[in-house]
């Protein structure tokens, strides 16, 4: 047996250094991929900061955050793109996560909060909160949504839950119907129309002077029941049978995952109205890096999924020179070859 160099203090070759510990390849570029994906939500935010209307500098952003003057640049920064910011990183990791559950929850590759009916859901019971007078607040809208929302996906997931490729049709049909509801309503109520399709386009644009507190501590205590759900649902994950024999309580786990993407998908839509294909583009960039754990598909979902929002908001500002694009076409220009490239990839076979 090789023994260390007294004089050297080298080790010899195949051996390790006593007290030191032994190198995990696989956990050092995951946690090498995390921390790239932090740097990335950090550049993505200054550039969010710095981007608009007008161009603000790194340095004048810099200031304005750290020494505000009251000049308009600053003004600009503090009171509208930094709540954007926010917002978007919000509404990102919420889609994302969202997405994450449903998709490991179902083992379905084409489940998404968009495609299932929850955000349809979530805006239809907007729509009749607003015809009936009730949705004026907050609060209310984001009760509505939250309504709405988990009476779609029980709808949605009572017809197809036995084939992932029945869970879509049945979700596109659902937001078909929930889709013709709403307009029809609109159009009946043109008060309605007026007040509805500021919310409808799915845009971050101008939701940063609207009051979006409640919506957001949502979205954070449901982050953080996301990150809690990992382990059970890490057994679910595996098979009902395998979960069962694992001692996991499936039925619980269930609800609370479902509970979970309603809470995440009927908040992000409440306050940005619906975005579509987040929640299916991000746990497919995720789960590669994740290696099959799916607490670090976790952590991964949450930072990409800002990062994704805040690069789409970007491109929304700037593709028109007179004005802005609503991001939920950006993600949709994104979104629809993405479920293309799902579908050819995994078909109706599950994860």
């Amino acid at each position: 047996m090789r023994t260390t160099d007294p004089a050297s203090g080298a080790a010899g070759p195949g051996l390790v250094k006593a007290g030191s510990a032994p190198s995990v390849p696989g956990l050092d570029r995951r946690v090498a991929l995390l921390a790239g994906a932090v740097l990335l939500l950090a550049a993505s935010a200054a550039v969010s900061l710095a981007v608009g209307a007008g161009r603000t500098p790194l340095p004048e952003v810099w200031r304005a955050l750290t020494g505000y003057a009251g000049t308009d640049e600053h003004v600009i920064v503090r009171d509208i793109r930094v709540p954007r910011t926010i917002l978007a990183i919000c509404v990102g990791a919420a889609l994302g996560t969202a997405g994450s559950l449903i998709q490991t929850l179902t083992r379905n590759p084409l489940a998404e909060p968009g495609l299932l009916g929850v955000t349809s859901g979530a805006g239809f019971a907007i729509t009749v909160g607003t015809v009936l007078g009730i949705a004026g607040s907050q609060t209310a809208q984001l009760g509505l949504a939250l309504l709405g929302a988990v009476a779609a996906s029980l709808v949605v997931y009572g017809v197809g839950r036995t084939a992932p490729l029945r869970l879509v049709l049945a979700g596109v049909a659902f937001t078909f119907v929930l889709s013709g509801l709403s307009l029809a309503l609109r159009l009946l109520y043109p008060d309605v129309l007026d007040r509805f399709r500021f919310w409808s386009v799915g845009s971050l644009a101008g939701r940063e002077q609207a009051p979006f507190e409640v919506p957001l501590l949502a979205i954070v205590l449901a982050l953080a029941g996301a990150l809690l759900a990992t382990r059970p649902l890490s057994g679910l994950a595996l098979g009902e049978d395998v979960a069962h024999a694992l001692g996991a309580r499936v039925t619980r786990t269930r609800v609370a995952v479902l509970a979970l993407v309603t809470v995440l998908a009927g908040a992000a839509t409440a306050v940005a109205g619906p975005i579509a294909f987040v929640g299916l583009i991000v746990p497919h960039l995720a789960r590669h890096a994740a290696r099959g754990s799916i607490a670090w598909l976790m952590a991964y979902t949450m930072l990409l999924g800002p990062i994704l929002m805040l690069l789409s908001d970007i491109g929304a500002r700037l593709l028109l020179p007179t004005g802005e694009v609503p991001v939920a076409v950006v993600t949709a220009f994104i979104g629809g070859p993405a479920l293309i490239w799902v579908v050819r990839r995994y078909g109706a076979v599950e994860l």
